[in-house]
């Protein structure tokens, strides 16, 4: 049930009367007209923009149509009034029937309310967290990981058939200075004294992998040349590092479908056969890029590369895959990764990158368009950093990382479900601020606490009714006469919950997790203010004792509000709590 898409089927088959009898030319575009919630809500419940939308293709003035369409609009059983407003807008007020209706459909569907089908089962890969396997994830890290997790949930929830992808870099210089910072630990577990250099990582959790490594291969290694150890060193290490990244994301409450490694693409033909198809339709060249913006002529030295030619798909330059020595370039592996998405049958692509991707946007864009031949779209999401701070001051880094604070110091500071509805509370491509005394508060302020008590409060007045031997399972609660649902506090609840299908088909298409969180903040305001307003109204509060009729026509707004709040912390991977301590 969505009813905004219900009252613009109701606007469309006026419009569609108003042109079979000669009001309007038949044949109309429908695509833009919408029905929404009006800016203010003293205008009305809805607003519809169909008169603004069809008056230039129908060469009449908007409140010309609007007038006619209002009075159409108006004699449905459902409309109270729709009444024209500026230029041509047409505001429209329903009767309380229609939201104490959507309370019988919430308990009617329970944790189906809201769940679409827009997505018809279509393929999406969301490829999200993909850190370097070098140490513990970090606090930028937590970001997308919530991110992605939130918008795969959030796909899922829609109708699309979604694979939760990590794409593991293990196969870059990076992986190898992990070896070697490795083996100086293995050398230390031995009781020798070593020193980090050369951007070897210090951090203490290789304290444990080194001393892995001697128990498996003992003294094998020691005082033996790099060519020795080293490939058999670095397979160890990533994946020990592996591990304790699955453990980093199983403490958040992510578990991924695929972990595709980047290491699989070289030696395998992969990389030749991406750039194969982009050579075949005329995209690889042999070339000389101009010089960087910036760099001055006598400070670049010209070389002839292989070359994409991704300016032909929406890329400001063209972009090597080969260096002039013949070896590839970090772009070519994410080339052959992402034409391996496009084989498997994807037909959306979503990758969530952290901030200081931004110039990697639009060459991914263009080697996807290229190689799907423009038909399976991309979509990049950037997650900006995180500043975190407890006691007024920034946050200290963590000792066992070495040089950052870690998935595990937040996780372990606040927990999981802080841990993620807080990263949710802001647009991923907005700076986000994380106090960790903040998010601890039980108060207003804190979001995450605020919509959890709301739905502890609803658990508690169904403890409380039950004591009193009111029955309030949902099948009870399906039967009540929600027509005792009159105060305006009470229909505000109700037209707020009639928005949640609205929001998660908003947010789906638009990949913005972030309005779910947003969304039920709102919702547990309009409970608490309900809630507020009972202590000074006894009218108002959901248990009415000695009268059990109205008290079940209350606690099933209350519980209505409590299924869809628990829909929606479902999709950010937070737990509803039934108490709160």
């Amino acid at each position: 049930m969505n009813l905004f898409t219900d009252m613009r089927a109701l606007v469309i088959d006026c419009i569609d009367v108003l042109a079979a009898r000669g009001d309007l030319p038949e044949g109309l575009n429908h695509g833009n007209v919408a029905v929404e919630p009006p800016r203010d809500a003293a205008h009305g419940d809805m607003a519809t923009n169909a008169a603004m939308v069809l008056a230039k293709p129908a060469g009449l003035k908007p409140r010309e149509i609007a007038e006619k369409l209002s009075a159409l609009i108006a004699a449905d059983d459902r409309v109270i009034e729709a009444s024209v407003a500026g230029p041509g807008f047409i505001n429209l007020r329903l009767a309380p029937s229609v939201w104490q209706n959507v309370v019988g459909q919430v308990l009617s569907d329970g944790e189906a309310f809201g769940r679409l089908t827009i997505g018809q089962g279509e393929r999406v890969n969301v490829e999200y967290v993909s850190a370097n396997p070098t140490g513990p994830l970090h606090v930028g890290h937590t970001r997308g990981a919530v991110f992605g997790d939130a918008l795969a949930s959030l796909l899922a929830y829609a109708g699309y058939d979604v694979t939760r992808e990590y794409y593991i870099n293990d196969g870059g210089a990076q992986v190898d200075v992990l070896a070697r910072s490795v083996y100086l630990r293995y050398l230390e577990a031995h009781g020798q004294d070593v020193a980090f250099e050369d951007g070897t990582y210090p951090g203490e959790y290789l304290i444990e992998v080194g001393e892995a490594l001697r128990d498996v291969h003992g003294d094998a290694f020691v005082g033996q040349p790099e060519a020795v150890w080293l490939d058999e060193v670095r397979t160890f290490a990533t994946e020990r590092m592996m591990d304790l990244i699955r453990a980093d994301l199983a403490a958040l409450g992510v578990k991924m479908d695929v972990f595709y490694s980047e290491k699989s693409l070289y030696g395998t033909g992969r990389i030749e056969a991406a750039l194969s198809a982009l050579e075949g339709m005329g995209l690889i060249y042999e070339g000389v890029l101009e010089p960087p913006k910036g760099k001055k002529p006598e400070d670049w030295e010209p070389r002839e590369q292989t070359l994409f030619r991704s300016t032909e798909h929406g890329d400001d330059v063209d972009r090597p895959v080969k260096k002039s020595d013949g070896a590839w370039t970090y772009f070519a592996p994410d080339i052959a990764y992402h034409y391996d998405k496009l084989q498997r049958g994807f037909d959306q692509l979503i990758d969530v990158f952290g901030a200081d991707h931004g110039g990697y946007v639009k060459r991914m864009k263009a080697a996807v368009s290229a190689l799907g031949n423009r038909k399976v779209p991309l979509d990049i999401k950037l997650t900006q950093l995180v500043k975190l701070y407890k006691n007024g001051e920034p946050f200290k880094m963590s000792k066992r990382a070495g040089t950052f604070v870690t998935l595990r110091d937040v996780v372990e500071q606040v927990g999981p479900d802080v841990t993620r509805f807080v990263m949710l509370t802001r647009k991923n491509d907005a700076p986000l601020d994380f106090d960790f005394d903040k998010v601890l508060e039980q108060s207003k302020d804190n979001p995450v606490f605020y919509v959890q008590y709301a739905h502890a409060r609803v658990c508690s007045v169904l403890r409380k009714a039950t004591e009193a031997g009111i029955a309030v399972d949902d099948e009870a609660l399906k039967s009540a006469d929600l027509g005792m649902l009159t105060d305006v506090s009470e229909l505000g609840l109700a037209k707020r919950l009639s928005e949640w299908p609205r929001v998660v088909e908003i947010a789906a298409r638009l990949h913005e997790p972030h309005r779910v969180a947003f969304y039920l903040y709102d919702l547990a305001g309009d409970l608490h203010g309900l809630w507020n307003k009972g202590n000074d109204k006894p009218e108002l509060r959901f248990i009415q004792e000695g009268d059990v009729a109205t008290s079940q026509a209350k606690i099933a707004l209350a519980r209505a509000t409590a299924i869809v709040i628990s829909a929606g912390l479902g999709i950010l991977g937070v737990t509803p709590v039934e108490e709160m301590r």
